[in-house]
C-alpha cells in the first residue's frame, strides 16, 4: 500500500506548515511489569519539558502528549504469575501506579493509554488486517534464540558470549514453533533513504549513525505473534484466531490509537509532526520495525526520534537486586516538587549517559536551588516589602538606564547580546535550546541569569542604600528591576520547574500575560508584590538518610 504522505515527499511546503502550528509528543510506552522508578521518570520529566515549552509556543489546543502502559506479552505475564493474579489484575495495578507517579511528578500528558484498553486493541486489530491484506504479513516455522526482558528474537551475534542478552545480562531462551512475520526487508531501503535525507530524523546524531549501521545489511523478517498454546496474554490476530500478536507490533500503536481522530487523513497529517522519545536500549525496534509498520498500511513517517540514554546510580546500572533502585515519588515528598526534574535535567546531557546518586542531588539542591534560586526570590521580596510595603516604586530601566549597571543587567535580560537585540530575543534562546533537546544549556543560561541578578544585588548595594532615605528612590529602581528579572527567570523556568514556577509568579502576583512579556515589558511602577515564602529550606547533608529515596523492597 503506497503511503499517503512522507516527509521526503514532493510537498515540503505543507510539511513545513505542519510542522510549524503542530506537534504530537510521546513517551515510550512503558513495560508494566514492574512500579515505576527514576529511570522511568527521567524519559517522562524531559518528554514533559519538551511538550511544555511547545505548549507555551503552539497553544494547548496544537500539542498533544501521549504516555501509557504496554501491558501483554511474556514478562507481564510471568510477573503475574509470580505474583499471584490475574495477569489483566496485574496489570490494573501496575498501570495505577504509573498513573499515580506521573501525577505525583506533575507529568502533564494529554492521554495515557493502556495496551488492554478496548479502543487501542480494535485499533491494532485494524493495522494487523490491513497489513496482512497487502501480503506483508505471512506465517512460517521458525526457531530462535528469544530474551523474554526484551521481548524480542535475537542473532548470535548479536548476544554476548554464552548467547548471553546485551540489555538484561540473563541467558536467552531457544524456542521453536510457527508464527506470523513482518516484512521488513521490503522496506529496509526506504527507511534508510529516510535517515540519510534527514539528519535530524534520529537524535543526537551518535544514535542516527546506530541506525545506519543497523540498515547496512538485509533485515530478517520480524515474528508478531506468538500461539495461544503457549501465550494467551494479548490480542487475538484478525486472520487467525489461535495466535494473539507480539508486544512490540502492540505496544507502537499506542501512540496513534486514541488520538481524538484516527482515520487515515488525520494520521497522515500528525505522523509527520510526531516527537518520539525513547531510551537508547529501544533504538533498534523504533529505527528499524518501527518505520516499516507504519509503511505497511500507507502512513507517513514520524519527524524525530529523540533518544536518550541510560541513568546509572554511582556509576552502575540501577538493580532491583542490589537496591540501588530509586523510587521518584518519594524524592518528590521528600524535597518538594520540581527538584528531580531540575536535577535530572541540569545534570544530564540528552542522549549520553547520567549518574545519579542522592549525595549530588542534595548538593545540586543547596546551592542551586536553595542558595541561588530560593535566596534570591526571598531577598528581592523582602526588600520590596521592608522598604515600600510591597509596591513597585519605579519602572524597571531599559536601553536609556541612567546607570551602567543597570543598563548591562537590561541586556543579559534581555538577549545577552546588545541594545538593538529583538525583546524576545532570551526567550528565542532558550527555546530553540529546548528544541534541540539541550535541557541542560537551557537550565545553565537559567542559572547564568540568577547569577547576574545576585551579582547585581552585590554591586548595587540596595540594602546599605536604604539607610539614608534620600537614596529610597535609587532603591526603588534597583528593585524594580530585581522584580522584573525574577519575573522573566520563573517565566523561562515554567518548562522545566512548572511548580516553582507558578509559586514564584504568584508571589510576583502577575497574570498569564505578563508573566511571559520580555524584559521591560511586564511589572510597571505601581504594581504589587506578595511578601516571600521559603520555597527550598536547605537541607542539613549530615542528617539526611542515605537510603531515604529507594523502594522499600529493594532496601
Amino acid at each position: 500500500m503506497a503511503s499517503l504522505l512522507s516527509r521526503d515527499s514532493s510537498a515540503p511546503a505543507i510539511l513545513d506548515l505542519l510542522m510549524a502550528d503542530r506537534v504530537h509528543i510521546t513517551s515510550a510506552i512503558i513495560y508494566s511489569n514492574g512500579p515505576p522508578h527514576v529511570g522511568h521518570a527521567y524519559e517522562l520529566l524531559a518528554t514533559d519539558a519538551f511538550a511544555r515549552y511547545q505548549r507555551r509556543k503552539l497553544g494547548r489546543a496544537n500539542v498533544t502528549f501521549v504516555t501509557g502502559t504496554d501491558e501483554h506479552g511474556d514478562k507481564n505475564k510471568r510477573a503475574a504469575d509470580a505474583a499471584g493474579l490475574q495477569p489483566k489484575q496485574f496489570a490494573d495495578n501496575i498501570s495505577a501506579l504509573f498513573k499515580q507517579a506521573w501525577a505525583g511528578l506533575d507529568v502533564s500528558y494529554d492521554i495515557f493509554v493502556r495496551t488492554t484498553d478496548p479502543v487501542h486493541q480494535a485499533f491494532v486489530a485494524k493495522m494487523l488486517a490491513r497489513s496482512y491484506d497487502c501480503g506483508d504479513i505471512h506465517f512460517k516455522d521458525y526457531e530462535g534464540l528469544y530474551c523474554v526482558g526484551c521481548e524480542r528474537f535475537y542473532t548470535e551475534k548479536e548476544l554476548l558470549p554464552g548467547n548471553v542478552c546485551p540489555v538484561h545480562n540473563t541467558a536467552v531462551e531457544r524456542i521453536k514453533e510457527g508464527n506470523y512475520f513482518l516484512k521488513l526487508e521490503k522496506y529496509r531501503e526506504t527507511v534508510r533513504r529516510q535517515i540519510e535525507k534527514n539528519p535530524d530524523f534520529i537524535r543526537p546524531e551518535r544514535y542516527r549513525n546506530e541506525a545506519l549501521r543497523m540498515l547496512d545489511e538485509p533485515l530478517e523478517d520480524l515474528c508478531i505473534s506468538r500461539p495461544k498454546a503457549r501465550l494467551d496474554w494479548g490480542i487475538t490476530l484478525p486472520f487467525d484466531d489461535k495466535y494473539v500478536t507480539y508486544v512490540w507490533y502492540d505496544a507502537f500503536w499506542a501512540y496513534l490509537s486514541e488520538l481524538p481522530k484516527t482515520d487515515d487523513a488525520s494520521l497522515a497529517e500528525i505522523l509527520p509532526v510526531t516527537e518520539h522519545f525513547i531510551g537508547k536500549d529501544i533504538l533498534k525496534t523504533h529505527a528499524v520495525y518501527w518505520p516499516p509498520m507504519l509503511l505497511s498500511v500507507g502512513l507517513p513517517l514520524f519527524r524525530h526520534l529523540n533518544v536518550h540514554g541510560f541513568m546509572n546510580f554511582g556509576g552502575a546500572k540501577m538493580s532491583k537486586s542490589s537496591g540501588t533502585v530509586q523510587d521518584p515519588v518519594s524524592i518528590q515528598k521528600s524535597l518538594g516538587p520540581d527538584v528531580l526534574r531540575y536535577f535530572i535535567l541540569r545534570e544530564f546531557a540528552y542522549g549520553l549517559d547520567g549518574d545519579f546518586t542522592e549525595e549530588r542531588l542534595i548538593e545540586r539542591y543547596n546551592a542551586d536551588l536553595a542558595n541561588n534560586l530560593g535566596n534570591l526570590t526571598s531577598r528581592v521580596l523582602s526588600m520590596a516589602e521592608r522598604y515600600f510595603a510591597g509596591e513597585i516604586k519605579a519602572t524597571p530601566n531599559v536601553e536609556s538606564a541612567a546607570y551602567p549597571e543597570d543598563e548591562q543587567f537590561f541586556l543579559i535580560f534581555r538577549g545577552l547580546s546588545g541594545p538593538s537585540v529583538a525583546p524576545d530575543a532570551l526567550q528565542t534562546t532558550i527555546g530553540g535550546m529546548i528544541e534541540s533537546l539541550d535541557f541542560k544549556a537551557a537550565l545553565e543560561l537559567i542559572w547564568r541569569l540568577l547569577d547576574s541578578a545576585n551579582k547585581y544585588i552585590v554591586t548595587t548595594s540596595p540594602f546599605t542604600l536604604a539607610k539614608d532615605s534620600a537614596n529610597l528612590p535609587r532603591v526603588a529602581q534597583i528593585l524594580a528591576n530585581l522584580v522584573e528579572a525574577l519575573r522573566v527567570t520563573a517565566d523561562n523556568l515554567e518548562p522545566f520547574m512548572p511548580v516553582t514556577s507558578a509559586k514564584i509568579l504568584d508571589l510576583l502576583n502577575v497574570d498569564e500575560k505578563q508573566a511571559h512579556a520580555p524584559y521591560g515589558h511586564g511589572i510597571a511602577r505601581g504594581h504589587r508584590v506578595k511578601p516571600t515564602t521559603p520555597l527550598f529550606p536547605r537541607i542539613d547533608k549530615k542528617r539526611a538518610p542515605t537510603t531515604r529515596f529507594k523502594f522499600a523492597s529493594a532496601q
